[in-house]
């Protein structure tokens, strides 16, 4: 069996595919359950995020496991696999085992070094465990994994090199701003009360908010989180729990609002936001200009006007030539970005067509201009294109494709909401974006500034602590994978003993106790001895690249059942499928 990971994050998909692809609870027990059930694969995980969703499994084959578990992740999402397939990676054995040590220590993370995943990761593990679809390799993965993810943030300052997706987006809301300054005295509202909520509402806490309302499906929960905000010793915030259904009042209040729940459908609408910022300000949130303040542009803007007195485009400017009415010149062979002073436009026509169309172009009347006599034709049509061409650079020309003026930016109003949504896929209108008075970062946004986000020198001695840990995890895999047939071994060896002694009995029927036990013992320790330093050894060797064939090798040697050694491996998987996450 063979380690394979299957998935798409933020750094191979856009986060719409992201977000059409996201799983509920119920859709990644599902899924989980139905790869444990499909021929390839004997155990299954699933790490589901905000923005990454990865399908573990231990496969016996690899093209068919990839295929497997490709389409078992279009089916779950919803996501036509032919459209899915161009942002799915697959990692296979060691780089599957590099790629979730990586994760656990915020390498691939969308803000580089956040601690946020190593709880994710320790869940992940849970609901595989609660479904029986983690066994032996799964349950060391994940849990190595997170011990691998504690060691970097203990030994190395990784920590430095980002946030939680929390702090960060904050960061992006306070535009440059300190965020503790920004973020005093500020009302704000959170919606949910899950984990990436819960760190949100503490974070808040901690930046120095007068108060924190909390609003959840489940109303017990939001009291909760509100409690434990209000009991908090390092801070003094006032905190209270709403309904859901409160939510559209409290936000008339809220300077701040921050979103990550469950849901499949907006939470904040574009209108309810608008009606928020309307009913504060008591003016319209009419549609921002794009391009200022960091608001994107969208493709449903309105055409830029152009400025009085600004150069037009001439007759046939952004068109094939020859397509405007009365123009002299058939021009549909002629390439596209005619320009009459271009060679390419003027081979091969006489300069009186030339000069027709110069006359055209410059708003007058095509003229029918005989071709004069008395000299040679290339002489005439040479003065009349030199002709031509001085009455190009009088009037203008035709152009290639003239871009329209820029239109001066009008000052975007400062926001008096801001809004930031973890969630996905989205709980606030991506179309909050557009409106004045607005300031909203979500997860597409976040993507787009951490781009660039330095990383620090720490991540370089992470980077090593995981090479280490993955050759070091693969050599204690293939150790335990000769195990069982070091077990199987054993016990063979244990019922030669056992049969042996009986032999003894039946032939010295009058051996004492304390005799038969000397005897016994001193039989079990030859055995022992014997075989101690070739199963030591073994286990040594095996744990070496390459090492895998010296398992075959000791049950050739000798005569091993491979029953019995199957089942051993199944007791094992069996126990360790009930071990609890570390």
């Amino acid at each position: 069996m063979s380690l394979l990971v299957v998935g798409l994050s933020h750094r191979s998909a856009p986060v719409s595919v992201l977000e059409r692809a996201s799983l509920n609870a119920d859709a990644q027990c599902k899924l989980l359950q139905d790869t444990v059930a499909a021929e390839p694969a004997a155990e299954a995980a699933l790490l589901a995020t905000c923005n990454r969703i990865e399908l573990y499994a231990d496969v016996d084959k690899f093209h068919a496991g990839v295929a497997e578990l490709s389409t078992l992740l279009a089916q779950h999402s919803g996501v036509g696999l032919d459209e899915l397939t161009p942002y799915l990676y697959v990692h296979y054995e060691d780089r599957a085992v590099h790629h979730l040590f990586s994760v656990a220590c915020g390498l691939d993370s969308m803000v580089v070094g956040e601690g946020q995943i190593l709880g994710q990761i320790k869940d992940s593990l849970a609901r595989a465990q609660d479904l029986h679809t983690a066994g032996r390799l799964l349950n060391d993965l994940f849990q190595q994994a997170l011990r691998v993810g504690k060691r970097a943030h203990s030994e190395t300052g990784i920590d430095r090199a980002g946030q939680s997706l929390v702090t960060f987006g904050l960061e992006q809301l306070a535009a440059g701003a300190d965020v503790q300054t920004w973020a005093r005295g500020k009302k704000a509202l959170v919606i949910g009360a899950g984990s990436m909520s819960s760190l949100a509402a503490a974070t808040l806490a901690r930046a120095g908010v007068a108060e924190i309302v909390v609003a959840n499906r489940t109303f017990e929960r939001a009291e909760r989180l509100a409690e434990i905000l209000s009991e908090g010793d390092d801070t003094d915030v006032l905190a209270r729990a709403v309904p859901m259904d409160a939510v559209p009042a409290e936000l008339t209040r809220a300077d701040v609002a921050v979103s990550c729940t469950g849901a499949t459908g907006l939470v904040l609408t574009a209108d309810a936001v608008a009606a928020t910022v309307e009913g504060r300000t008591g003016e319209p949130a009419d549609v921002a200009v794009a391009g200022t303040d960091g608001v994107r542009p969208t493709a449903d803007a309105a055409p830029a006007a152009v400025p009085e007195g600004a150069e037009t485009p001439l007759p046939g400017a952004g068109a094939p030539a020859g397509a405007d009415e009365n123009c002299p010149l058939d021009l549909s062979s002629v390439p596209t970005g005619f320009s009459v002073m271009g060679e390419a436009a003027v081979a091969g026509m006489d300069a009186a067509t030339l000069e027709q169309h110069g006359a055209w172009a410059a708003g007058g009347t095509v003229v029918d201009r005989p071709r004069e006599t008395g000299r040679p034709g290339g002489e005439a049509d040479a003065e009349l294109i030199t002709a031509l061409a001085a009455t190009a650079a009088s009037v203008g020309r035709i152009p290639e494709r003239r871009r329209p003026e820029p239109v001066a930016e009008v000052p975007r109003p400062q926001p008096v909401l801001f809004l930031l949504d973890l969630a996905m896929p989205r709980d606030i209108d991506a179309a909050v974006h557009r409106l004045a008075g607005v300031r909203l970062v979500d997860i597409e946004s976040l993507a787009e500034a951490s781009a660039d986000a330095p990383m620090a020198a720490d991540v370089d001695m992470v980077r090593r602590i995981v090479g280490d840990e993955v050759a070091a995890f693969g050599a204690a895999q293939r150790a335990a994978h000769i195990t069982p047939t070091v077990v199987a071994l054993r016990s063979m060896a244990a019922d030669v003993v056992a049969g042996e002694i009986a032999r003894l009995e039946g032939r010295l029927p009058g051996l004492d106790d304390k005799h038969r036990a000397e005897i016994t013992q001193t039989v079990k320790r030859v055995v022992d001895k014997l075989l101690h330093a070739p199963t030591v050894r073994v286990k040594q060797l095996a744990a070496e690249p390459g090492g895998a064939g010296y398992a075959d090798a000791l049950r050739t040697l000798f005569d091993l059942d491979q029953e019995t050694v199957a089942s051993v491996s199944r007791t094992e998987n069996s126990t360790e499928k009930n071990r609890g996450p570390a």
